[in-house]
């Protein structure tokens, strides 16, 4: 073999040496391609699922979506102000039951501000409610089931066994209502909130506006009535408190007016100067101050009769498991509970939420009450609701988040373990009054009267049914039949919209009514039909006969027309093949 036989070899050789080299580096750089690709997918995925984690924890938590954005020099002051006048509202239901101001009004308030997405609705109890609550109490722990004998042959009542059972179906009843809120929730039950209209929720909060300011004009006259539940129980109370009028408390009037009179002129004080005022006056606050200053050094209770808050109880006990055993016999009455007090929560978060330019998530304040609900029933809690007076005064003495919620926990539980004593002798009427003036918002909203019967007689019906709903069958009943009388006028809007043609505003690309709008004309050889609902099976034969009448197209004729023209056109084609059938026959015989 020769030299160049050898030199040949080797660059043969050398180039398939390379060849191998190259592909390694290329199997090498796939590899490590591979290799980064796998990465940046691990990654990507790990960043996507840390970044669902953080949506779904910022959707169930809201509290950690707003608080790290509040302003303090914005809110800070306000919601001071609005949580002390909450918090102070708060204790005069101490001289009912210990359970409704050490608890009710402080673990559920906590567990609200942290779930919660509305941010004016004070938590806490509701008269409503807390009568739904106790007839469960009074019917499975009776007073003929505590009674003892006494000595001489008299019969004695138990009342400290009988209070301690009835707390025990409360917390129970309590509980279960807050685990239906939160399966009502999780289940997306808030769809609910859809059928809860406008006009149906501001009749409602005007009904029950009603029903509060009724129940505190006891405390403002100083008269005892008798307590009446079910359909009608707001006209059976007006009756008996219009029987009771001649046994009116002068002294407790007396307090009432003064009272009265002291809010309602700062109040249009700080409507009328609110552009000027860094804060509204808090003259809430400083009525409750001035209540109890002179209740103290006057001693209303002693010398005049003068009904105050009496004495606030202290302390705290731990939690404990609620007996479930009551829960068979309560599941219904917890329903009932759940859903009611769920429709005036969400009710009022809407009311603010449209006044103050925001939104309330549905499902997740289902899940916030229930979770409320929950956490108090092992607190030996009532159930809680949006509060309508407690929340009109947040709102109006410059609360804007629900940090003033948290403030008005913190005032209770300060209150109860060390400040009680010094608000004991604040005068009932004082507190009756400051909600008397608090409820102004609530039927100010009867100016929706005339703007409805302008804009829709229809609306202004739903308006109108669910207020007297409201007014004489209670807010539960009221409720029920408001919804059932809102989706029958669905129905009936779906089988009666409204039809109309359309036309064009010259210049513009405005189409309007012909009939209301002059300036809308209609175009030539085109007709624009509209309606106002959408078609179904139930409306179609509706919308046929008002698209015929408005359209003035006779569509009958019209397919009778095109039927004849489809039987000539299927004629002339058989004539044209009938004719080259014969052609060709002749062709043939040709």
């Amino acid at each position: 073999m020769g030299v160049s036989d050898h030199a040949g070899v080797t660059v043969c050789v050398e180039r398939i040496i390379l060849d191998e080299l190259k592909l390694e580096e290329v199997a090498q750089r796939q590899t490590e391609i591979q290799r980064s690709s796998i990465k940046e997918k691990i990654c990507d995925s790990v960043r996507c699922s840390v970044g669902q984690w953080k949506i779904w924890i910022l959707k169930w938590i809201p509290l950690l979506s707003w608080i790290p954005q509040y302003s303090v020099r914005e809110n800070g002051l306000g919601d001071l102000v609005s949580g002390v006048s909450v918090g102070i509202m708060h204790l005069p239901q101490g001289r009912f039951t210990i359970i409704l101001v050490n608890y009710t009004s402080f673990y559920p308030v906590l567990v609200y501000f942290i779930f919660g997405t509305s941010r004016h609705v004070s938590i806490g109890t509701f008269a409503v409610i807390s009568i739904m609550i106790g007839s469960v109490s009074e019917r499975l722990a009776p007073d003929d089931h505590f009674l003892t004998n006494g000595t001489n042959g008299s019969v004695l009542m138990d009342t400290e066994a009988r209070d301690v059972q009835r707390v025990k179906v409360a917390a129970a009843t309590t509980l279960l209502c807050g685990i239906f809120q939160v399966l009502l929730g999780l289940v997306r039950f808030g769809f609910l909130v859809t059928y809860l209209s406008e006009p149906l929720v501001r009749g409602y909060t005007t009904g029950a506006a009603t029903h509060v300011i009724t129940s505190q004009l006891k405390y403002m006259f100083g008269v005892s009535p008798r307590r009446f539940s079910g359909p009608l129980q707001l006209m059976y109370t007006l009756v008996e408190l219009g029987r009771l009028l001649p046994q009116t408390h002068i002294a407790t009037l007396l307090i009432s007016l003064v009272a009265l009179t002291a809010l309602i002129i700062v109040k249009e004080i700080n409507s009328c100067y609110s552009h000027r005022l860094l804060l509204p006056v808090p003259i809430e606050l400083m009525v409750i101050i001035a209540g109890t200053l002179v209740s103290h050094y006057a001693d209303l209770r002693a010398v005049n009769g003068v009904d105050v808050v009496g004495e606030i109880p202290s302390g705290l006990v731990p939690p404990r498991v609620p007996e479930v055993g009551f829960f068979s016999s309560v599941v219904g009455d917890a329903f009932a509970v759940a859903v009611v007090g769920y429709a005036i929560s969400i009710s009022l978060g809407k009311t603010f939420a449209l006044k103050h330019g925001y939104k309330v998530d549905s499902n997740q304040e289902l899940v916030a009450l229930g979770l409320s609900n929950t956490i108090g029933g092992f607190f030996q809690c009532y159930s809680v609701t949006s509060s309508m007076s407690r929340s009109l005064v947040q709102e109006s003495t410059g609360g804007k988040t629900q940090v003033a919620g948290m403030i008005s926990a913190v005032i209770v539980f300060i209150t109860v373990l060390k400040l009680g004593p010094l608000f004991e002798q604040l005068p009932t009427a004082v507190l009756s009054s400051i909600v008397f003036v608090n409820l102004k918002g609530m039927f100010m909203q009867c100016q929706d009267i005339p703007a409805l019967w302008r804009s829709s007689r229809v609306d202004l019906l739903v308006w109108l049914v669910t207020f007297l709903c409201t007014v004489l069958l209670n807010l539960d009943l009221g409720l029920a039949a408001s919804i059932i009388f809102t989706l029958l006028t669905v129905i009936c809007r779906t089988q009666h919209p409204r039809y109309s043609l359309l036309g064009r505003v010259s210049d513009t690309e405005l189409y309007l009514e012909t009939e209301s709008y002059k300036e809308a004309k209609a175009i030539p050889g085109i007709t624009i039909f509209r309606s106002s609902a959408m078609i179904y099976y139930a409306n179609a034969e509706l919308y046929q006969e008002a698209l015929l009448k408005k359209s003035g197209i006779n569509v009958p004729k019209l397919l009778k027309l095109k039927k004849r023209k489809e039987e000539n056109a299927k004629k002339k084609q058989l004539k044209e093949q009938d004719k080259q059938v014969r052609e060709k026959c002749c062709n043939e015989d040709y």
